[in-house]
């Protein structure tokens, strides 16, 4: 590189030599300024971004460059990324968003009342097609009359379906709770394996659920793609993958396996409270200028903040007994089945 510096420099000198020597003697007396209709007709001088120089930026720094005007600080919007995202930028903007909704929802949790794995494992299966909130108010009187596998085991499925005819399809999930437990009894002894092959094997239990036991019950790390995961990392555009399986494997490519457990709960959590499927709070979204669909919902602060759901409408939570962190984040249990 230092060569070919040296070598233009000499070439350019010698250029210079040679027109000195062939320039006629007169022109040397060429005059140095311009005259004043010259200057006038000269154009106006641009920024950097293109724009026209105003008379009020006139001023020249030390450098030669001119100044431009700033403009007043506007409101916040959301900027969406580039159409072809590189790679690096997808996963620095995917992780960002997961560090900002981890200041939001801090507190995130499983929404299920558990107390052991067999009941989350239970529940995750209740869960399916309602509301972790109506498990909730259903699950007290199953535990409280099968508390462990061998109870449900042999319980009178018509006693089962029962009890849980609040969370619909009460027929299949009382054959599936029933059934799973039976494979417990036969072929654990009566525990919850932790092993994601070993839990796919029961019925009733697919890959989500096993991710929600594993993660929740023995903290191993799992990416639980539900709907609202589905929907919210598709606006985003970490993928376009419409397989739970597929997006599972994308996602995950894109953190550390440490944060799948975790990033399961603040995305989910957002999908409840704020990012809807039908009429998302853009107005009231932390992340909005991280956000693609920005827009896509309401994006009138105030009336955005009137689509908010659970503790950030100042409503109840899902869980019967949440954790304390959540209550000392001001959230507010749910009620019991039945209650006004």
């Amino acid at each position: 590189m230092a060569e070919e510096t040296g070598l233009a420099g000499k070439a350019g000198s010698a250029g210079k030599t040679a027109s000195a020597a062939k320039a006629p003697s007169a022109k040397k007396a060429a005059p140095a300024k311009k005259s004043a209709s010259a200057r006038k007709a000269a154009p106006a001088r641009k920024s950097v971004s293109g724009r026209k120089v105003t008379p009020a930026e006139k001023a020249v720094a030390a450098d030669g460059s001119v100044p431009v005007k700033k403009a007043a600080p506007a409101e916040k919007v959301a900027v969406a990324p580039p159409g072809k995202e590189s790679r690096t930028a997808l996963v620095r903007r995917a992780r960002r968003i997961n560090r900002e909704l981890a200041e939001v929802y801090p507190y995130a949790h499983p929404e299920l009342d558990f107390e052991n794995p067999f009941q989350l494992l239970v529940a995750t299966v209740l869960s399916a097609q309602t509301t972790d909130l109506r498990v909730n108010q259903t699950t007290p009187g199953l535990f409280g009359r099968y508390p462990t596998p061998e109870d449900l085991a042999v319980a009178n499925p018509e006693e089962v379906e029962e009890i849980l005819r609040p969370c619909g399809f009460f027929r299949a999930k009382t054959r599936s709770v029933i059934g799973l437990s039976k494979a417990l009894v036969a072929d654990f002894g009566g525990e919850v394996p932790g092993r994601l092959e070993d839990l796919v094997k029961l019925p009733g239990v697919g890959r989500k659920t096993a991710f929600v036991v594993l993660g929740n019950a023995f903290g191993r790390p799992g990416i639980t793609v539900d709907t609202h995961f589905q929907r919210l990392v598709r606006r985003w555009r970490w993928t376009e993958e419409t397989d739970p399986d597929k997006i599972e494997a994308a996602v995950g490519a894109l953190f550390p396996k440490s944060d799948w457990t975790d990033l399961s709960h603040h995305v989910i959590w957002h999908g409840r409270r704020i990012c809807h499927a039908r009429k998302p709070a853009c107005g009231a979204c932390p992340i909005a200028p991280l956000c693609p669909a920005y827009g896509e919902g309401e994006t009138d602060p105030e009336k955005a903040k009137k689509l908010l759901k659970y503790e950030k409408g100042g409503l109840p939570g899902q869980r019967l007994n949440p954790p304390q962190a959540y209550l000392d984040a001001g959230g507010r249990p749910a009620p019991p089945l039945g209650a006004a």
